[in-house]
C-alpha cells in the first residue's frame, strides 16, 4: 500500500495527456510533446511511476538526451520524485562509459583510444595531403561535412552519391570532400585517436558482434527513454537499436515542429515513423501550452500551421493554459539600425520596468547579425551576453580585418569612396562581395565581415553621429582611417564584461531556452528563411525555426524587420513565414519617428481571438475578433436594432445597406459591444470617416437607446 500510494502521488498535478503519458503500459509510447506542454515532467513521472509502483527497478533505466543539462534536470527531478539511481545521459556520454567499461575486452587488454576534442586540426593536415589549403573556418566546414557522413553511416566511398541524395551544400567538390574524408581517416588511424563517432560506432560494434557484450548491457539496461527524439541521426539510432536488442520497452519524447538541426545529419523520420515501426505503440499528444500565454501560444499555431512536408503530418495544435498577456507586435522599420536602436530601446524600458535583463531575449537567424545589437544596446546601457558564440568584435575574422583596414589605411588613396575601400581593404583577407561560399562556417565568417562593409557603408552616410572621444561636436572623416578608428570605439565600448544581462543568441542556440520577453528580429525574405535554402525541405526547416523562436517567449513578443539593410538601401519584403494580415483593418500607420530619430514605417498589432487565443489572418475572423469556429457571445437583441437603425440610415442615405456598414461589421459590433470611441475605431472597416458620421449612434446603440432615439426623423449626408 505504500508503494501504491507513493506511485498515485506522481501523478498529482499532472494533466489528462500527461496522466496518460505516464500510465500507458509497458512497451513503445511516443510522446509527441509540443513546446512548454511539460515534456520533462511526463517522461520522470512515467519512470518514477513505474519505478515506485514496482514494474521496473530505477538501475536498470537508460534515458537518453542531448545535452548534459537536460540529462542533470532528469536525474535531480527524479531524485525529488524518490527514484534515484536512474542513469539519464547523453548518447554520447553513454557510449562512452560503455566503450571505456569494455575496452580492454574488445581491444586485448588495450585501453580506449584517445578521444578527440576536436577534428579540426586532422582535417586541416588531411586537406593539405589532398592539396586543399584551408583556413579554420573551411576546416570547420570540412570537419562538418565528415560529421554527418560518419553520423549518417556513410563511408568514404559513398560520400559523393550521398551528398548528392542529400542535396548537401558542400565546402567543395563533392568528390574533393571525399578525399579529404578518406585522409582524415588515414591521419586519425596512424595517430592511434578516434572521434566521437567512431565511439559511438565502437558501442554498437561491441554489441553487434560480441555476444557476451551484448548479453551484459542489455542485462543492465531493459526500459529507455530518448527525449528530443527528432534530433537523432542514423548512427544514434542504430546504438539505440542495439541497446534494445529487439526489445520494445522503450519511450520516445519529440516535437517534428521542432525539427532544425537536419543539416547536422538528424532526422525526424525515426519520430515520424514510429508508430509504423512499433505496430503496437501508445501515441501520446502533449498540447496543453504551460509556458506562453494564449496570444503567443496561438501566433505559434499560425505560423506552423502553413507547414508542409513530413513533419507537419505530427503537427500540433498547442492551447495555451497561461492567463492571457499582451498582443504580439509586429514592427516594421526603415532600415536594421533603426530596427537595433528601438530593440535596445524597448529593451531598456522592459528593464526599467522590472523585467529583470537575464529574463529578455534577442533572437536572430544568424550570429553575423548581433553587432547592430550589440552597439545599439551598448549605447542603450543595457546589459547583454551573447549565446553559443562570440562577441562581434572578439571574432578571428573581425581582429584580422581590423588589422586589413589598418593596414590598408597607409596604400589606398585617400579619396577612395570609404565602401570601396573597405572591400578593396577586406581583399586582404580573402573576402570578396557577392561571392559566399559554401558551408556554414565559412559562409558565418563571409556574413561577419559582410557586415563590416554594411557598417563602412552607414558610417558614410551618416559620419556626424560617430565622435570619438571628448570631441563630441566634430563630424568625424569619411576616411578609412577615420572608420578604423570607429571600429576600436565600438570594440572597446562593447569588451565590457557582464554577468547579468539580455541574451543575445541565433535562433539554433536558443532552442530548449525561454524567456518571459523576446525580440525576434530581421524576420525579412532573404534572412528567414535564408537565400541558402533552396529546397523545399530547406525551407519548411526555416518555418520550424520561426516557430522555435516564437515558443521561447513567455509573455511578451515582439517580431520586427527592416525594409532595407541601410539608409536608403534596397527594398526588401517581410518573410514570408509571417501572418498575412489584413492590412485594412488593425494596422496603424505611424507619422512619428523611432529612438533614432528615424520615421518608423509602421506599427502592426496582431489581433487573437478573445475567445481561444489564435492569432487571427482572415479579415472577417479579425472583425469580429474571434474565430470563426470559436462560438459566438452574439447580443441579437443588439443586432436587430444596428439593422434597423442601418436600414433607416442607407435609406436617407439613398445606398445600399452595405455602404453603411456591412454584414460582419454589425455582427463585430453586437458580440464585441463597444463602449467608448478606441473600442470602436478598433473594429475592421470602421476608420475615422465612419466614425465621425455614425460613432455616436452606434455607442448610444449599444448602450441602449432605441433607434428612434438615436435617429428620430434624422437624415445622414455623406461628405463629399
Amino acid at each position: 500500500m505504500v508503494v501504491h500510494s507513493a506511485s498515485e502521488r506522481v501523478l498529482a498535478g499532472l494533466d489528462p495527456e500527461q496522466r496518460s503519458a505516464v500510465t500507458a503500459p509497458s512497451g513503445p509510447v511516443c510522446v509527441l510533446a509540443g513546446a512548454g506542454t511539460g515534456k520533462t515532467r511526463a517522461i520522470t513521472s512515467r519512470i518514477a511511476y513505474r519505478a515506485l509502483a514496482g514494474e521496473i527497478s530505477a538501475r536498470h533505466v537508460l534515458a537518453v538526451t542531448f545535452t548534459a543539462r537536460a540529462a542533470a534536470e532528469m536525474r535531480s527531478r527524479l531524485s525529488v520524485l524518490g527514484v534515484p539511481g536512474v542513469q539519464a545521459r547523453t548518447f554520447h556520454a553513454a557510449a562512452l562509459r560503455q566503450v571505456r567499461y569494455f575496452a580492454p575486452r574488445l581491444l586485448d587488454g588495450r585501453a580506449m583510444p584517445e578521444l578527440l576534442d576536436s577534428k579540426v586540426r586532422l582535417v586541416t593536415l588531411a586537406a593539405a595531403r589532398v592539396g586543399l589549403r584551408t583556413d579554420r573556418a573551411a576546416a570547420r566546414d570540412l570537419a562538418g561535412e565528415i560529421e554527418w557522413a560518419k553520423s549518417s553511416l556513410v563511408e568514404p566511398g559513398e560520400y559523393v552519391v550521398a551528398a548528392a541524395k542529400g542535396l548537401r551544400d558542400t565546402p567543395h567538390e563533392p568528390a574533393k570532400v571525399a578525399e579529404v574524408f578518406t585522409a582524415y581517416e588515414k591521419i586519425k588511424r596512424g595517430n592511434g585517436v578516434i572521434d566521437f563517432e567512431d565511439m559511438l560506432r565502437a558501442a554498437v560494434w561491441g554489441i553487434e558482434e560480441h555476444a557476451d557484450v551484448a548479453e551484459q548491457v542489455r542485462a543492465q539496461y531493459r526500459h529507455f527513454v530518448v527525449d528530443e527524439y527528432q534530433d537523432v541521426n542514423p548512427l544514434q539510432q542504430r546504438l539505440l537499436d542495439a541497446w534494445l536488442g529487439g526489445r520494445d520497452d522503450l519511450t520516445v519524447v519529440g516535437d517534428a515542429s521542432q525539427t532544425i538541426y537536419s543539416f547536422t545529419g538528424a532526422t525526424s523520420s525515426y519520430l515520424v515513423d514510429f508508430p509504423r515501426r512499433h505496430r503496437n505503440a501508445v501515441v501520446v499528444r502533449l498540447v496543453r501550452d504551460y509556458r506562453s500565454t494564449p496570444q503567443v501560444v496561438g501566433l505559434a499555431n499560425a505560423v506552423i500551421s502553413q507547414a508542409r512536408g513530413a513533419e507537419a503530418r505530427l503537427r500540433l495544435e498547442l492551447s495555451g493554459q497561461r492567463p492571457p498577456g499582451p498582443e504580439p507586435e509586429l514592427r516594421i522599420f526603415t532600415d536594421e539600425p533603426a530596427e537595433a536602436n528601438a530593440v535596445a530601446a524597448r529593451a531598456r524600458a522592459l528593464v526599467e520596468a522590472g523585467t529583470p535583463a537575464r529574463e529578455i531575449a534577442v533572437l536572430f537567424r544568424t550570429n553575423a547579425q548581433s553587432e547592430a545589437y550589440e552597439k545599439a544596446l551598448t549605447e542603450a546601457e543595457v546589459p547583454y551576453v551573447v549565446q553559443g558564440a562570440e562577441r562581434f568584435f572578439e571574432r578571428a575574422e573581425v581582429r584580422q580585418a581590423m588589422i586589413a583596414l589598418r593596414a590598408a589605411t597607409r596604400s589606398i588613396p585617400g579619396e577612395t569612396p570609404l565602401p570601396t575601400a573597405v572591400v578593396e581593404a577586406l581583399a586582404a583577407v580573402g573576402w570578396a562581395p557577392d561571392t559566399p561560399p559554401a558551408g556554414g562556417a565559412a559562409r558565418e565568417r563571409w556574413e561577419a565581415l559582410a557586415a563590416l562593409v554594411q557598417l563602412a557603408e552607414e558610417y558614410a552616410a551618416t559620419p556626424e553621429v560617430l565622435p570619438i572621444g571628448e570631441a563630441a561636436s566634430v563630424e568625424r572623416p569619411v576616411t578609412l582611417a577615420g572608420f578604423t578608428d570607429e571600429l576600436h570605439h565600438r570594440a572597446s565600448q562593447q569588451h565590457v564584461p557582464t554577468v547579468d544581462g539580455v541574451t543575445l543568441a541565433s535562433l539554433h542556440s536558443a532552442k530548449g531556452l525561454e524567456w518571459d520577453a523576446v525580440f525576434l528580429v530581421g524576420l525579412s525574405e532573404g534572412t528567414l528563411p535564408t537565400t541558402y535554402a533552396k529546397t523545399v525541405e530547406q525551407v519548411e526547416e526555416e518555418r520550424r525555426l520561426l516557430y522555435v523562436g516564437i515558443t521561447r517567449a513567455r509573455e511578451w513578443l515582439w517580431m520586427s524587420y527592416a525594409a532595407a539593410r541601410s539608409p536608403g538601401g534596397r527594398a526588401r519584403r517581410p518573410s514570408r513565414f509571417l501572418p498575412q494580415l489584413d492590412r485594412s483593418g488593425g494596422v496603424e500607420r505611424a507619422r512619428g519617428t523611432g529612438p533614432t530619430g528615424r520615421p518608423e514605417r509602421r506599427r502592426t498589432q496582431i489581433v487573437s481571438c478573445r475567445i481561444c487565443g489564435a492569432t487571427l489572418l482572415a479579415g472577417p475572423d479579425r472583425k469580429l475578433g474571434r474565430c470563426a469556429t470559436c462560438p459566438s457571445d452574439l447580443d441579437e437583441e443588439l443586432h436587430a436594432r444596428l439593422c434597423d437603425w442601418r436600414q433607416r440610415v442607407a435609406g436617407a442615405q439613398k445606398v445600399p445597406a452595405y455602404v453603411v456598414f456591412t454584414d460582419a461589421t454589425l455582427t463585430a459590433l453586437a458580440e464585441r459591444r463597444p463602449r467608448r470611441a478606441e473600442e470602436l475605431i478598433a473594429i475592421a472597416g470602421i476608420g475615422p470617416r465612419k466614425l465621425g458620421l455614425y460613432g455616436e449612434s452606434v455607442l448610444a446603440l449599444v448602450g441602449g437607446a432605441t433607434v428612434d432615439d438615436v435617429c428620430p426623423e434624422k437624415t445622414f449626408e455623406i461628405s463629399s
